[in-house]
């Protein structure tokens, strides 16, 4: 092959280091986790459905679980560097056809989280569109505006991205605070209380459908990794932003789910979180005015945009790790000269999402239940999944490799969040019924975790096949930026 045939293929197997510090990587953890969505939706949602109080201390004890899982987690990140992350560990750890059947699970995982997230943008800017000019559009030409605008920020560089969602993110917390705080300043008759931080507010009759649903909150924290490759300093900003990130999101979260139940009170909670994100928004207006309560409701909307965004670039990685193994087509690896962008995953990407918006808008399916809620918990059950067999990838790995690293890094702290994460899983899909809100007898509660199942066969499948007729393939699978075009045929 001459020089000139090889450099587009040089060109087009790199994504652009360099460009994303630890600020820029946090911003993408944080804002793929949608904390004004969160608040507003996830943790009402919560209270409602199951009746238990003690959603505050369930995002502390999770958020103590995934700090556990990210001691491993950001360990193998210091010796494996691969955009691929849970598809690079699994591959390092539990073998190659184990980790193409892992990619398949993580596109189908982060791509429902990222399409889910069309179905609520309506939802939320429809009503300011109504307040202020009057007009009602059907939400998918809501979602098509988001898309659209998500599609084109997709295909700039990395840090441009990173840079639109640290001024989404810093309003988006910001009003959560003062919301916070307004809520704390007005308590109920009944006073202050911190009951629902105690053990016996969560652990009962519950508790399953509890950390089922407020485990997809912390959805995007683990995408740290995803950017290593355009860190300036994998080996230290990966840690660093993965664990700030956690510690934010963790805090944030079980903060704002008290201060939600102090003007309310506790014991009544449950009733008053029916209302949904019109809970949070109306606290606000009652104790901070209508003007801030309006604010909020744009930032819930600017919310929903920044995890679109986040999610965006999460997926097309993913995308582009497998094309440059050759796993999926060669095209897949490609990026865009100017800005170093995974052009075809992005491309990909939006292609999906519009093809998810048209088929739920030419249905007249619901977007909210159907999209938002159905597809996003599955996307959440997915990456839960993934995070329990990362966690024995990394303490096989270490096992087999010992190094340099400590037990407590290397071994201890991955088995701990093995089991612990398998108990989570073990959870979540026993409640599987509730999250989606369906009753114990639906089919759904089984199909759509059936669908893991058989993206899970078909990975190990399609990795068996490579091994036996692509061994250059094969042998790249997991290498990352190491794997060469050449030995990928």
């Amino acid at each position: 092959m001459s020089q000139t045939e090889q450099r587009p293929v040089a060109v087009s197997a790199a994504l652009a280091g360099g460009r994303l510090g630890i600020p820029s990587v946090v911003f993408f953890v944080i804002s793929a986790a949608a904390p004004l969505t969160v608040v507003a939706g996830l943790v009402t949602t919560a209270y409602t459905v199951t009746g238990v109080t003690g959603v505050p201390l369930a995002f502390i004890v999770l958020g103590a679980i995934l700090a556990v899982f990210a001691i491993g987690y950001v360990t193998m990140a210091r010796h494996v560097v691969n955009a691929g992350a849970f598809y690079a560990y699994t591959t390092k750890g539990l073998g190659r056809p184990v980790g193409v059947a892992t990619a398949w699970v993580a596109l189908l995982a982060y791509n429902a989280l990222q399409v889910g997230l069309y179905g609520v943008i309506g939802s939320a800017v429809q009503p300011l569109l109504s307040d202020w000019f009057g007009i009602s559009p059907d939400w998918w030409m809501i979602a098509l505006v988001a898309w659209a605008l998500t599609g084109i920020l997709g295909l700039m560089r990395v840090d441009v991205n990173g840079k639109v969602l640290s001024v989404l993110l810093v309003t988006e917390i910001a009003v959560i605070v003062v919301f916070d705080i307004a809520d704390l300043f007005h308590p109920a008759a009944s006073g202050y209380s911190l009951d629902v931080f105690s053990p016996s507010s969560l652990f009962g009759p519950g508790v399953g459908a509890v950390i089922a649903i407020c485990v997809a909150a912390f959805s995007g924290f683990e995408s740290s990794v995803v950017f290593s490759e355009e860190t300036k300093d994998p080996k230290r900003t990966v840690p660093i932003a993965t664990f700030v990130g956690l510690a934010v999101i963790a805090g944030l979260y079980a903060v704002s789910s008290w201060a939600l139940t102090v003007p309310v009170g506790s014991d009544k909670i449950a009733a008053a979180s029916a209302q949904g994100p019109g809970l949070l928004f109306g606290l606000a207006g009652e104790h901070l005015g209508s003007t801030v309560a309006t604010i909020g409701s744009v930032l819930f909307a600017t919310s929903i945009i920044a995890a679109l965004i986040a999610f965006h670039n999460t997926t097309s990685r993913y995308i582009f790790a497998l094309g440059r193994e050759r796993v999926l087509p060669a095209a897949f690896a490609r990026t865009s000269l100017p800005t170093g962008a995974p052009a075809i995953g992005s491309i990909t990407q939006s292609l999906i999402g519009l093809i998810v918006i048209v088929l739920y808008a030419a249905t007249g399916s619901d977007p909210l239940v159907q999209l938002f809620f159905t597809v996003g918990a599955f996307g959440g059950l997915g990456i839960l999944l993934l995070l329990a067999a990362t966690s024995v990838a990394v303490f096989v790995y270490f096992s087999r490799n010992p190094g340099t690293e400590t037990a407590w890094r290397s071994r201890i702290a991955p088995a701990i969040s093995a089991v612990l994460l398998v108990v989570v899983l073990a959870l979540a899909l026993v409640n599987f019924d509730t999250v989606l809100g369906v009753s114990p007898d639906s089919l759904l509660r089984w199909v759509l975790p059936g669908v893991y199942f058989v993206a899970i066969v078909f990975g190990v499948v399609w990795g068996l096949a490579l091994r036996g007729r692509r061994p250059g393939v094969y042998a790249n699978i997991g290498m990352g930026a190491e794997a060469t075009p050449e030995e990928a045929r």
